[in-house]
């Protein structure tokens, strides 16, 4: 999800990083633009106890085109768009905006 995330400009990056007590964490950077965070808004779709599949032709849109969905597909986790160009569907993990 992190490399799909900065593939598409929501993030600078990450590292994975050890914390004090020796636990591996992943560090990720942030991006701002004009003071004001790149992710405005980021929904959980999928959840442990309801898994939400969708078809190529089902795959939601968010805000019109605006953010983006990222789906796990048999090809990998892809954002909707490339899910749509694949001719692919799976499972939506989560909303980008």
């Amino acid at each position: 999800m992190l490399d799909v995330l900065k593939a598409e400009g929501y993030i600078r990056g990450y590292e994975a990083v050890t914390n004090e007590a020796g636990h591996a964490e992943l560090e990720i950077g942030l991006k701002y633009y004009e003071g004001q965070p790149v992710i405005r808004e980021l929904a959980r779709v999928s959840k442990p106890g309801r898994r939400v599949y969708a078809s190529v032709k089902e795959i939601p849109q968010v805000r019109n085109g605006l953010g983006i969905s990222i789906v796990s597909t048999p090809k990998g986790v892809m954002t909707d768009a490339a899910a749509r160009n694949a001719n692919v569907g799976g499972e939506v993990l989560c909303t980008v905006f």
